[in-house]
């Protein structure tokens, strides 16, 4: 509730402070409404922007952030509630405002065009300076106001572009070809005409080995980001052939990340990134799709380690997003870096003042000094002047831990809690749904929690034949879906299927897929949306795995389970015509890499009546092969298929796992 009151007083006082409102008043969107009292005159993305450019002969532009990202709000402070920046814009400029959790595919298709022009990743803000005519003649990120951090700033920005408008045309019109071929070869598809042999699974190890950090794990120096999907392929590489490398690198990975600063070791859950290489210092943001994408991996670490270390991840990561961003039975997506105006505030504490309260709470020196540098809570702090984010510095577990940390949770709940962005995207939601299914293997209680959750989401953003993309809580969806949706959803109603044998999912997994084929394939090219923004899909799994390589393995499993080829003919369609990456540089592409080793090597499907298959549950879930399915039937036995014809069948489910097992070596 405080944080509720702290957000609608701050927007009080800014609506107080300035007079100035502007389109996006109108907008539900969290982020475009922390801009709405902006001096700069922004529209929301639609035709009205894009015609209003044109008549009055003016520059675009185009600003994409989202509600909780910490560098949009800098850009926001510096220059966008500035007035003499806004009166550049607004005498200069027609400005859009864009969120990219309502338009993914806008900033997909925004952030390809950066990377095909500056040959590296963009982020956010990202800024897109555009003709009156919109045609892309400048990208950059964040942009401070005045000169720094190798940008002239927007006070010198701003007037050079438009005096390069008024007075040399042509220049103007070179910089935009120049933008457009590079877009041109940022967007051409590599096909793959050439067979691949598995040899690529050890190919793809080798490169990642290449970038791996070899002393605190993962995959780049800084920033550094979880890549879930390059985990999850390592994890399935070592299943299928026993690659020691790839479990190594992994399981590094994920403890580094698990005894890190990335991962909140009081209240649970993980940042986004961190701006180190260490783990150690994040940008305090949560997401829900970072969360659940990184608890299905700890959840598959769990069951080959046995560590409790991880299985405590999966439940206080669980716990985090139930209580901090469920609202009435599903997720909202993501909670901001800030609290009370200081990045990290709400998570980051002070030496002596925590000293002096433990041992006022009856713990002897000793055990206070043994358990704060257990949590790297440091007299000369680590993060900020003297404060300290946590992080763990020690496999030795102090005895009083459990302790301090209820501690320190009190302390942190007599603060606001980050801003949480109370917009629920279909997609997040259901990366989130899937990873309960997946974690009810540890604890039966997150399978009811995942079947509650799956059936909120639908009621809210499932009609007949339709499903929606995002809305706020409280109102109702009117943005249809997009391939990410689609993709996330069948995914997630796999694993619930898998889980539970509700035919309800098999059915409607089954019409989802179905319709994602006709709303995005096109031509043999998939898109992201069907609404006439051309975003074309790729297989980046960079900040979270690709929607066209989930869905490409959808289909793959849904053949399986549905015995119609069809499905398979579209996978390999579309790899034949856009999987290069796949011969050429392997690690780019993960999951793409994950789907074509599931497509080459093929399912197992166990069959056998629905009772039969829940008792054998455990017995299936931690088979060495990774690429399992199991399937209700009427059948007294147990049976092992193919997708068009069964090889074996048992009565008892460990000699048919034995017969399956000599049969995939």
């Amino acid at each position: 509730m405080r944080n509720i009151i702290f957000w609608l007083a701050l927007l009080t006082f800014i609506h107080a402070e300035h007079n100035h409102t502007n389109a996006l008043i109108h907008e539900s969107s969290p982020y475009l409404q922390q801009h709405a009292y902006n001096p700069v005159n922004w529209y929301p993305w639609g035709a009205e922007a894009f015609a209003k450019a044109k008549k009055e002969n003016k520059l675009i532009f185009l600003s994409i952030g989202y509600s909780t990202c910490h560098w949009c709000h800098v850009m926001e402070e510096e220059s966008f509630t500035d007035d003499t920046v806004a009166k550049l814009l607004n005498d200069s400029y027609v400005s859009i405002k864009v969120d990219r959790e309502e338009f993914p595919q806008l900033d997909k298709k925004y952030q390809k065009f950066y990377m095909s022009v500056h040959g590296e990743r963009g982020g956010w803000p990202l800024s897109v300076f555009m003709s009156p005519e919109a045609e892309v003649f400048h990208l950059a990120t964040y942009i401070p106001i005045e000169e720094g951090y190798g940008s002239i700033g927007m006070m010198n920005m701003l007037p050079s572009l438009s005096k390069l408008q008024a007075e040399n045309t042509k220049q103007l019109q070179e910089l935009v070809a120049k933008h457009t071929q590079a877009e041109i070869r940022g967007n051409r598809k590599e096909n793959l005409k050439q067979k691949l042999s598995l040899n690529v699974m050890d190919k793809v190890v080798e490169e990642i080995s290449a970038e791996f950090d070899q002393e605190n794990g993962g995959f780049s120096s800084r920033p550094k980001f979880p890549e879930a999907s390059k985990i999850a392929l390592l994890i399935d590489i070592y299943k299928l052939n026993g690659n020691k490398k790839a479990l190594d690198m992994s399981e590094k990975t994920l403890r580094k990340m698990a005894q890190g600063g990335i991962y909140d070791q009081i209240g649970g859950g993980f940042f986004r990134y961190t701006t180190d290489k260490e783990w150690q210092s994040p940008h305090f943001e949560k997401m829900l799709y970072t969360n659940a994408e990184l608890i299905p991996l700890y959840v598959s670490m769990y069951a080959l380690k046995a560590d409790p270390l991880y299985k405590n991840v999966v439940d206080e990561s669980i716990a985090q997003m139930e209580t901090n961003f469920m609202k009435e039975g599903v997720y909202l997506s993501a909670s901001d870096a800030d609290s009370e105006g200081e990045e990290g505030g709400y998570f980051i504490y002070e030496y002596v003042e925590v000293k002096k309260d433990l041992l006022a709470q009856g713990l002897n020196l000793e055990e206070v000094e043994e358990v704060l540098a257990y949590l790297g809570i440091e007299e000369d702090g680590n993060i900020d002047g003297d404060l300290s984010h946590t992080h763990i510095t020690s496999d030795t577990v102090p005895v009083s831990l459990e302790q301090v940390k209820t501690y320190l949770r009190e302390v942190s709940s007599k603060r606001t809690f980050p801003f949480v962005d109370n917009k629920i995207i279909t997609a997040w939601n259901a990366m989130m749904i899937k990873a309960l299914f997946v974690a009810s293997t540890l604890d039966s209680h997150y399978l009811t929690l995942a079947e509650q959750r799956l059936e909120a989401l639908l009621k809210m953003m499932r009609t007949r034949d339709r499903l929606y993309h995002q809305t706020l809580s409280g109102t109702e969806p009117k943005q249809e879906g997009l391939l990410e949706d689609y993709a996330f959803l069948i995914d997630a109603m796999i694993e619930g299927y898998e889980s539970t044998y509700n035919k309800k999912y098999l059915i409607e997994l089954q019409d989802l897929a179905n319709e994602a084929i006709v709303k995005f394939y096109r031509e043999k090219r998939w898109y992201l949306s069907d609404d006439g923004i051309e975003a074309e899909a790729d297989f980046d799994d960079r900040y979270y795995t690709s929607a066209l390589s989930v869905m490409l393995e959808n289909l793959v499993r849904v053949a399986s389970l549905t015995e119609e080829l069809s499905y398979i003919d579209v996978v390999k369609e579309t790899i034949e015509n856009a999987g290069g990456v796949l011969k050429r540089t392997p690690a780019k592409a993960p999951k793409l890499l994950h789907t074509f080793l599931r497509l080459k090597l093929g399912d197992v499907i166990i069959k056998s009546k629905t009772k039969k298959l829940q008792k054998s549950r455990k017995e299936i879930e931690v088979m060495q092969y990774p690429f399992v399915l199991s399937k209700s039937e009427e059948s007294d036995k147990y049976l092992a298929c193919r997708i068009s014809s069964c090889f074996a069948y048992d009565t008892n489910i460990t000699a048919l796992i034995k017969q399956i097992e000599n049969m995939v070596k």
